[in-house]
């Protein structure tokens, strides 16, 4: 084994593939065909200066560090710029070497691109290199445990002048931002060269000296790809800190301007300790903190709702996902967009980290998410386990043993992670806070089509729609009198509370379950929803997971399509009827059948001098006397709703084409005339 350290120094004469004319060079270092090093990309400069440093473990001399050279273009394949090999075996050891590489295309050998200024030293290595190899995290990507430095919040406010796209002159555009590995994504303004998102983005700000955060607008295009409409960039070296900045951009390869708001702010959002450092167990860092965030507090820096200290001290019986029978684990620590890692215990399924990690908490509503993953020298780590808790829910200083569950938190696996937390907040604040938009994560990947997911998805909102029609019909029990003794109390209740009604009883009659359950929790008896159903309901989700993966033959295809056709034609007979619906309406206001219109005209000039004349207090009363009573007095009456008895008669505009008479032909041809009467 040897240790190959390299000083990544400057580039020098590189190739023009921007029509600015420059380029955005970034560089890639791989070894026997692995990636094993990507420097940062540096922006519109054709003799650019990384000065980045990289340690690598080679196993052997034989394959040569192959280095290539990028033009990074958002949204775009990045373009070739050169490449170069630097054989090892040629290196002489223990000494920095002073390397230049001279890039070729090998397509174009003849084609000067410049070159490539290296430092180079190889060492070779003894003895136990899991230290060594443990502090070789690839690139910026995967350094997870890297602390930022501040935050760029970004305010997109509008856009100005855009390029129209689509055939009718206009554009639905969206905005992509990217900042190294951080990406979002605003939402889409359809039909408008001149949209209003009046979104917020937070980047977290690794470098001291800034960086660039790059700018790319798309146009909408369902069922084909989204149309490219310009590009631009904010070079956030040139901002000054904790001051906001108003900045219009123009955005090049396309037309129009962007209304940015950006600000640059110092944090110390995030930290890293030793078990035996930590802030929350010295009672005067404690009191300092917990005065911090005290109610008198409550109205400075309302976006610093408090802090949570993590402590994450070992993990039990985890999964084996070595051939060795062993894991090399890891823990990553997420609250929102806030990432940190412990390091490697390698070869246990025992580990022992006594790491603790610090964040400031933005939204007290956060999900604090903890995952153990395995490190795989050759690939991405493997996953062994994640657990969900959120803040709301976790009660300071206990140290609990939490079961780690599958990827999707669906159903458990194997292991157990302890862990200590502690969350101190402004009570006040996360109250404000929870009347803003929530914080959006970074883009994640797309979600793939899943037959498991459609049907469940389909249950949770058939078990919604079952709970109104349960109350619909308890409610239509009381008029059907199927209970007298509901009925008549419902009947007394509705008449005092029509005849003395106020616009306070609207939220006090909110007030009213959410007081009534309560009562029934603290006393014993949960109402909440039936949670071991759900479960059962994810675990029944995973379980056809599993026999997709073990047993796809034996369950067999036309089970898998039977099912996704009865939730295809539940939700397509559901969408018929409230679009059908929709279209009524339509068709009663634009005069479809004029008889139907007409007695619109007269039901709705009716309604109008009756609420004009006779207060709603009475109307209300009237009605809900008649619904009471109807059972009363005609016992075989059949129950109905007028207004819905009325549109059912209204033809919706699929009926309207169906309906619709056919022009006849006035020559028809005698071929024609055969065809269409037969015999």
């Amino acid at each position: 084994m040897y240790q190959l350290d390299i000083v990544l120094k400057k580039g020098s004469g590189l190739a023009i593939r921007d029509r600015t004319g420059t380029s955005d060079p970034y560089v890639k270092f791989k070894i026997g065909g692995k990636e094993v090093f990507r420097s940062k990309t540096i922006h519109k400069n054709l003799n650019p200066v990384w000065d980045e440093r990289v340690s690598l473990l080679v196993e052997t001399l034989k394959d040569p560090l192959y280095v290539k050279v990028f033009d990074y273009d958002f949204g775009l394949q990045d373009d070739f710029m050169g490449s170069a090999y630097l054989h090892l075996e040629s290196l002489e050891h223990q000494r920095m070497l002073d390397v230049t590489l001279d890039l070729k295309d090998p397509q174009y050998p003849e084609h000067n691109l410049g070159s490539l200024e290296l430092a180079v030293t190889l060492s070779p290595k003894e003895g136990d290199l899991r230290d060594a190899y443990q502090s070789m995290r690839l690139s910026d990507v995967h350094r997870k445990a890297q602390l930022w430095r501040g935050i760029v919040s970004i305010s997109l406010i509008e856009g100005r002048g855009l390029q129209p796209m689509d055939a009718n002159g206009l554009s639905d555009p969206y905005v992509k931002f990217r900042m190294g590995h951080q990406k979002y994504k605003s939402k889409t303004i359809p039909k408008t060269l001149n949209p209003q998102w009046r979104e917020q983005f937070d980047f977290h700000l690794y470098e001291e000296q800034g960086g660039f955060v790059d700018i790319t607008v798309w146009d909408k295009d369902s069922g084909k790809k989204d149309d490219f409409m310009g590009r631009c960039t904010v070079d956030l070296s040139l901002l000054s800190k904790e001051h906001t900045h108003k900045l219009d951009l123009l955005l090049e390869e396309g037309e129009g301007v962007l209304v940015l708001l950006v600000t640059l702010t110092a944090s110390a959002a995030v930290s890293i300790s030793d078990l035996s450092v930590n802030m929350l167990d010295d009672p005067n860092e404690r009191l300092q903190i917990t005065q911090r965030y005290s109610v008198w507090r409550s109205l400075h820096n309302l976006k610093d709702v408090g802090v949570v200290q993590v402590k994450v001290i070992r993990a039990e019986g985890l999964m084996a996902a070595d051939v060795t029978g062993k894991s090399d684990p890891f823990c990553v620590v997420e609250l929102s967009n806030d990432r940190l890692q412990t390091h490697t215990v390698y070869k246990n399924l025992n580990p022992e980290w006594n790491k603790v990690f610090t964040f400031n908490v933005k939204d007290i509503h956060s999900v604090l998410e903890v995952t153990v993953y395995d490190e795989d020298r050759d690939r991405s780590a493997d996953f062994l386990g994640k657990v969900a808790i959120p803040l709301l829910n976790i009660q300071n200083g206990e140290r609990k043993a939490y079961a780690l569950k599958s990827k999707e938190l669906t159903g458990p696996t194997k292991g157990v992670i302890f862990l200590e937390i502690d969350v101190i907040f402004n009570a006040v604040k996360a109250g404000l806070r929870t009347l803003i938009p929530i914080e959006q994560k970074y883009i994640e990947e797309e979600p793939k089509v899943s037959k498991q997911l459609l049907l469940r998805n389909f249950n949770r909102v058939r078990r919604c729609i079952m709970f109104l029609i349960n109350a619909g019909c308890y409610i239509n029990s009381c008029f059907e009198w199927d209970s007298p003794q509901r009925s008549i109390c419902a009947f007394v209740l509705f008449v005092i509370v029509v005849w003395n009604f106020e616009l306070y009883m609207i939220p006090l009659a909110l007030l009213l379950p959410l007081a009534w359950n309560y009562v029934l929790i603290v006393s014993g008896k949960d109402t909440r929803q039936d949670v071991q159903a759900v479960e059962d309901l994810l675990e029944d989700e995973d379980e056809d997971f599993d026999k997709d993966d073990k047993d796809s033959e034996r369950k067999g295809f036309m089970n898998k399509l039977y099912a996704i056709q009865d939730v295809c034609i539940s939700v397509q007979n559901a969408l018929d009827e409230v679009a059908s619906y929709g279209e009524r309406i339509k068709n009663t206001f634009n005069w479809t059948v004029p008889f139907l219109s007409c007695l619109a005209i007269v039901a709705l000039g009716v309604a109008t001098i009756i609420i004009y004349f006779i207060p709603l207090r009475y109307i209300v009363l009237a009605w809900g006397v008649n619904k009471f009573t109807k059972k009363l007095r005609d016992p075989y009456t059949i129950d109905n709703n007028e207004l819905l008895d009325f549109l059912s008669r209204v033809p919706s505009d699929v009926q309207v084409v169906q309906y619709r008479e056919l022009k006849l032909d006035p020559n028809p041809s005698p071929n024609k005339r055969k065809k269409n009467n037969p015999g």
